[in-house]
């Protein structure tokens, strides 16, 4: 994965010209034109200018579907990703951090509402940049198979870096449940090689400087794998080398950032133990690690779904986090 100094020159040129005239690709339409309680961002930014790499013939059809039928709140879902890229919500009184949001969905589609812009918008209010990632899902075609949406993380992680009035230091990345495991791949393989470089952002590191794995699918073995998560991963009859190697918990570096665990004892979707096995090898390897178990608060419940249980103040508790590390005031 080597990158010739004058592609760094050239990539250079073109990434700073790009980091504000980025192309832009917004949303589809969604299925069912209920109105949005809260207006959608007008930012995006795409990870591939030129198109995702090893894209399948025929690219997936994206499609956006609102799962609510309740007036008060939008949950919509986006499935076949073909054009990843992050929406992005700069608050007004930006303080230089980032965070990079990576909703869940058991790698079948990606949660717009409840994993991605509620949290954006709780964040943008207290200064911090925030950039919900929206990653191809591997059991679609593509041809890095389960390494597509690491890549697709590694890259947005880059190209944060690479904008205009945020500290490079102050990336913090935080992933829900399929999210979660894409957060906890990438905080454990930012080193490896996902993708060829493009141009001068593929220079810059792809390690968070601090990780929140939330409810996260972690392993890929039984008893304690996500049945869904796995199948649209591995696939159903992957080899324990293939479910080793994409079970973030058994290749924690020791560099690995900072993290922050968050998961509900009654979860049962995704059985707690998939937190207690990342943090443990976290734990052994050194890395700073703050976990928090509940009582309540089942699986998936974002912001919103955490009212009135146990977890309902889960956000403070990882802005502290934040602040701890250094990460915004």
């Amino acid at each position: 994965m080597s990158i010739g100094r004058r592609t760094i020159l050239l990539g250079g040129l073109a990434a700073g010209l790009a980091a504000r005239a980025a192309a832009q690709t917004s949303l589809p339409p969604a299925q069912d034109a209920r109105p949005l309680v809260h207006a959608d961002p007008t930012e995006f930014i795409d990870l591939w200018p030129n198109g995702a790499p090893g894209a399948p013939s025929p690219l997936p059809a994206e499609a956006l579907r609102e799962r609510s039928t309740d007036a008060a709140f939008n949950d919509r879902i986006l499935t076949n990703v073909a054009r990843p890229r992050m929406a992005v919500f700069r608050p007004e009184r930006p303080n230089g951090a980032a965070a990079l949001i990576i909703p869940g969905g058991g790698y079948a589609w990606v949660v717009v509402d409840k994993e991605g812009y509620e949290l954006a918008r709780l964040l943008a209010a207290r200064g911090i940049t925030a950039f919900v990632l929206f990653y191809r899902l591997p059991h679609q075609g593509w041809a890095a198979g389960p390494n597509v949406a690491l890549s697709d993380a590694q890259r947005a992680m880059r190209l944060i870096r690479r904008q205009d009035g945020l500290d490079p230091a102050r990336v913090c990345a935080i992933g829900f449940s399929a999210g979660g495991h894409v957060c906890a791949d990438l905080m454990t393989r930012f080193a490896a090689p996902a993708y060829d470089p493009i141009d001068a952002a593929d220079c810059l590191s792809a390690r968070p400087d601090a990780a929140a794995p939330i409810y996260p699918v972690v392993t890929m073995s039984a008893p304690h794998a996500h049945a869904g998560s796995r199948r649209n991963l591995v696939g159903e009859n992957a080899t324990a080398v293939l479910e080793r190697a994409h079970s973030p918990h058994l290749n924690v570096p020791a560099d690995a950032p900072p993290t922050f665990l968050l998961h509900a004892e009654d979860d049962n979707s995704v059985p707690i133990e998939n937190s207690l096995m990342l943090r443990e090898a976290l734990r052994a390897r050194g890395v700073a690690t703050e976990t928090h178990v509940f009582p309540d608060g089942g699986h998936g419940f974002g912001l919103r779904l955490a009212r009135g249980k146990s977890v309902e103040n889960w956000p403070d508790l990882f802005l502290g986090w934040g602040r701890y590390q250094g990460l915004w005031t």
